[in-house]
């Protein structure tokens, strides 16, 4: 089966960086699944993997603007420090969780006074070129239940 929109494709990647170190791996663990053509994964990526069939392993390099976006040096704010979660102690560079209406996010620590800090709210990968090697592990076609929730369901998936 060809992974089109309302499959679930089950897959393993490898993600590096502009020169060539792994940044992140799923190999070795349960595969990643996600529901096709429902917005659940990058946009680069899935148009990527649109067309490809179980079994099939490729590598594709996405620019910003098809992974997690152009950094935007605007998207700094400044925040109480006992907002910021993860440490005790902060220095600039540490990443940090903080959570927002639309909940828990990852920010870089800019600036650090004794009550408030400065953060970065771009994505930890803006503005980077990423090289993803894919295996597909498998490809199905989605579930009532998982079309009406927007996700797959089970293993690498989304679990209620």
């Amino acid at each position: 089966m060809q992974i089109a929109n309302d499959n679930v494709v089950q897959f393993n990647y490898t993600l590096k960086d502009e020169q060539g170190e792994v940044m992140d791996t799923n190999q070795g663990k349960a595969p990643l699944a996600y529901l096709h053509g429902h917005d659940n994964m990058l946009e680069g990526l899935e148009k990527a993997l649109h067309g490809k069939s179980e079994g099939d392993s490729f590598s594709v390099t996405l620019a910003p603007a098809d992974a997690y976006g152009e950094r935007d040096e605007s998207l700094t704010q400044r925040v109480s420090i006992r907002h910021l979660q993860g440490a005790k102690r902060w220095e600039p560079g540490m990443v940090a969780m903080v959570h927002t209406e639309n909940g828990p996010r990852q920010v870089v620590v800019v600036k650090v006074g004794r009550f408030m800090a400065d953060v970065d709210l771009n994505h930890l990968l803006a503005g980077r070129t990423l090289t993803f090697d894919i295996d597909v592990v498998a490809v199905r076609a989605a579930t009532a239940e998982e079309l009406e929730h927007g996700h797959a369901h089970g293993e690498g998936g989304h679990q209620h």
